[in-house]
């Protein structure tokens, strides 16, 4: 009967896993740690998870940490929790730190710039190992100091933003918004539509301001003039896509088809649509963007892009790991993510 230590005392030790197991402190720390060693048989590995499992034991993260110089933990900096989008993004990171025994912190700032701050200064006060980060109000001068100090940081964000050094320790993740905005209303297009509103989230911000880009061009290559009055500013949620269908309900000619820039704001317009009396798609059209559970919940079901954020997340956290584990100390590098058209009932 193996000698359990927690009969005699508190929280087991990795000596007395070693103990128990009949082998070297040594040898369990190599198997801890997933260390291949061809001293080391199956049989022993076997033994020692069984002993683990028997004694309850549970590696010291705090110790660990004190001898790599390591928290184990990488921080997700995002804009807004509520909005569907960023809990399957930050899933995904989850996804792949789990494997590597890294946990996440997740900071939600509300898009704001001392929020923003208080986030990436965590790392540099070295409670997180390396961070994943959307920003609204962030400036390349503000990670001048993140930058300076080696911290690995992936960029949820096209590589026109926030620029920095080529050889600092930053990669970036984005989906083209210029190009989903342009697919979107080239479907609209070609379901007969002339009249096209949009409705998108934060003039001031570039996203925003891509997807007005993708708006217009799919307008411009398909004969199309752009009018000023079918295009309506929000903040992403969900009552201003409300205020801004509302707004395009004033406009005469009204608008057959309105394009919204995330599915929080399609799904506010449906509502203002429905509560003037409208048909969806029989009176008006509406599209949106994200792909987010409630777009196949909403009746009629919302066409929409989708950007598919978990897969977003994976690569995010992979490029973030291959820093932190030495896996990677190169140049920046840019992943483009893939995104696909979700055709539903709504248009």
């Amino acid at each position: 009967m193996t000698d359990n230590p927690r009969a005699r005392r508190g929280r087991p030790t990795q000596a007395d896993v070693a103990r128990a197991a009949g082998v070297s402190q040594t040898a369990v720390s190599y198997i801890l740690n997933g260390k291949q060693q061809t001293t080391i048989s199956d049989a022993t590995r076997r033994r020692v998870l069984e002993v683990i499992d028997e004694l309850g034991y549970v590696p010291d993260l705090t110790a660990r940490s004190l001898r790599s110089r390591r928290t184990m933990t990488i921080g997700a900096i995002i804009p807004d929790i509520t909005n569907p989008f960023f809990p399957e993004f930050i899933r995904g990171i989850q996804d792949v730190a789990q494997t590597a025994a890294y946990d996440v912190i997740t900071y939600n700032t509300d898009g704001q710039r001392a929020h923003e701050l208080n986030a990436v200064d965590a790392a540099r006060r070295g409670r997180v190992d390396g961070l994943i980060m959307s920003t609204y109000q962030l400036t390349t001068a503000d990670l001048a100091p993140t930058v300076a100090q080696a911290v690995p940081m992936v960029l949820l964000g096209e590589p026109d933003d926030l620029p920095l050094p080529a050889d600092a320790p930053f990669d970036r993740v984005y989906v083209p918004g210029d190009d989903g905005a342009y697919a979107v209303t080239r479907h609209l297009v070609t379901r007969g539509h002339r009249r096209i509103a949009t409705i998108v989230g934060s003039q001031h911000l570039a996203n925003g301001e891509r997807r007005v880009a993708g708006y217009r061009r799919a307008l411009e290559e398909h004969g199309l003039a752009f009018d000023g009055s079918l295009l309506r500013w929000g903040d992403w949620s969900e009552s201003s896509g409300f205020a801004g269908m509302n707004g395009l309900l004033t406009v005469s000619p009204r608008p057959t088809a309105v394009f919204a820039a995330n599915d929080l704001m399609a799904v506010g317009a449906m509502l203002a649509a429905k509560a003037a009396g409208l048909r969806i798609p029989a009176d008006i059209a509406i599209a949106g963007y994200d792909n987010v559970a409630l777009a196949h919940l909403v009746m009629p079901p919302l066409t929409t892009l989708d950007q598919h954020p978990r897969q977003i997340g994976n690569a995010a956290a992979r490029l973030l790991l291959d820093r932190l584990t030495g896996g990677y100390d190169g140049a920046s590098r840019t992943h483009r993510a893939a995104f696909d058209l979700v055709i539903r009932e709504s248009a």
